[in-house]
C-alpha cells in the first residue's frame, strides 16, 4: 500500500513542505455504515417523552351495562349521559399514547462505529466526494488541505478569515452565508428560526484559541482530533465535508488510528 504524500501550507497559502497521509485515509468509502453511525450519535440526544399513565382516567365513570338502549361506554354518575374514560370521549384517555419506556437510542457495534469514522476521514481526502457534497471547491485547491500549526494559535476572528482567504476556501464561506434563510414551519418557534449550509471543518491537535476565534465565521467548526466522530465529518449522514487539517493533527491522527482499514 503506497501512502499518499501531500503539500503542507502556511497561513499565507504558500507550500512549505510535504507530509505523508496516515493509512486511515485509504479506508474504502462506506456511506451505509457512516449513515448508521451518524443516526446512532443523533439518537443519543433524544429525550424520552410520554403521557401520564393516569391521564384521562381520573374519574368515577362506570358503564351502565346492557339493556339501556345506549352504548356501553363508561359514563359520569348522575342523570346525564356524558361519557368519560374511553378513548372516544371528551377528556378520555388516549388510545395508544407514546410511552417514556420506548427505546429511542439506536445502538451500533464498536467496530462498525470505528469503520464509519475511518471512512468519513478518508472521504475528506477525495476532491470528487467533497465537491459532490456541495462545497465550493476551487480547481487549484488541494484536498485534503494541510496547514502548519500556526493555525491553532490564532485568537482573532479577523486573522482566521485572512488565513482562510489565503488558503482558498473563501468561496465556500460565501456559499454558507448566501444559504442562510428563515426556516419554514413551526421550527421557527422552537429555537430553530434560521438554517444554513455546513461550511469547512478545522481539525487541530490542540485548541490554542482558534475555536473561539472561528465560532463567528458562518458554517466553520473547529474540533480536536480526539473528539472526531462520524457526524462532525459527515453532517446529515453525507460524507465528504471540506476539512482543513493542521500538521500536528495529521501526526496525532496517525498515532491514534495509525492502522486504519486497508483498501
Amino acid at each position: 500500500m503506497v501512502r499518499r504524500t501531500v503539500k503542507v501550507f502556511n497561513l499565507q497559502g504558500e507550500s512549505v513542505g510535504k507530509i505523508k497521509l496516515p493509512p486511515v485515509f485509504q479506508t474504502p468509502l462506506r456511506p451505509d455504515v457512516i449513515k448508521r453511525a451518524v443516526l446512532a450519535i443523533q439518537s443519543g440526544r433524544f429525550q424520552p417523552q410520554g403521557r401520564n399513565p393516569m391521564a384521562g382516567k381520573r374519574t368515577t365513570a362506570e358503564s351502565r351495562g346492557v339493556g339501556q338502549g345506549i352504548a356501553r361506554i363508561p359514563r359520569l354518575k348522575g342523570p346525564g349521559q356524558r361519557g368519560a374514560f374511553a378513548p372516544g370521549t371528551v377528556g378520555g384517555r388516549a388510545a395508544h399514547p407514546p410511552v417514556s419506556e420506548k427505546k429511542i437510542v439506536k445502538r451500533i457495534p464498536k467496530k462498525e462505529k470505528r469503520l464509519a469514522l475511518f471512512s468519513a476521514i478518508a472521504a475528506t481526502a477525495s476532491k470528487k466526494i467533497v465537491a459532490s457534497r456541495g462545497h465550493a471547491v476551487e480547481d487549484a485547491l488541494q484536498i485534503p488541505l494541510i496547514v502548519t500549526d500556526d493555525l491553532e494559535k490564532l485568537t482573532k476572528t479577523k486573522d482566521v478569515e485572512e488565513a482562510l482567504i489565503h488558503l482558498g476556501v473563501l468561496s465556500d464561506i460565501y456559499r454558507v452565508r448566501e444559504s442562510r434563510k428563515i426556516r419554514a414551519g413551526r421550527g421557527k418557534l422552537r429555537g430553530r428560526k434560521l438554517k444554513q449550509a455546513v461550511g469547512p471543518l478545522i481539525v487541530v491537535a490542540e485548541n490554542g484559541g482558534i475555536k473561539k476565534a472561528a465560532e463567528n465565521i458562518p458554517g466553520v467548526d473547529v474540533v480536536t482530533v480526539n473528539n472526531l466522530n462520524a457526524e462532525i465529518l459527515a453532517p446529515g449522514t453525507h460524507p465528504g465535508r471540506l476539512t482543513i487539517w493542521t500538521n500536528s493533527a495529521i501526526q496525532k491522527l496517525n498515532e491514534i488510528y495509525g492502522g486504519g482499514e486497508e483498501a
